[in-house]
């Protein structure tokens, strides 16, 4: 599996961005997906992730109400719509796919991960 993010920019504070995730091969619909993000000098973190049945999400506390996680195992994608955006959430985003849900030491340990989209906030 291949996978390719795009979507990201500049926005400003309280605007929106969706980012998008294409992934190639058939098996996407069997991988459980993640969106991390990495802000300059901090660690990468888990934002959000979906189940390959679309069934379970999760989201971390500080995107919680603001982010949404989605996937088309038809289209091969999953998306971020990110809304209500802050500074805070300025940062390279990346898609990573997993056959186990967890995502502790993903950056190891997953399957796959794609190349990061720059997503910037002013404020």
């Amino acid at each position: 599996v291949q996978l390719q993010a795009s979507g990201g920019g500049l926005v400003q504070s309280g605007g929106s961005l969706r980012l998008s995730c294409a992934a190639s091969g058939r098996a996407f619909g069997t991988y459980h997906m993640g969106w991390f993000r990495q802000a300059p000098g901090k660690e990468r973190e888990l934002a959000a992730a979906i189940s390959w049945s679309s069934g379970t999400t999760y989201y971390a506390d500080s995107v919680k109400g603001r982010f949404t996680i989605s996937r088309d195992n038809a289209k091969n994608t999953v998306y971020l719509q990110m809304s209500s955006m802050l500074p805070e959430d300025t940062a390279v985003y990346y898609c990573a796919a997993n056959r186990r849900w967890t995502w502790v030491s993903c950056t190891t340990l997953c399957d796959y991960w794609g190349q990061g989209t720059q997503v910037t906030v002013s404020s």
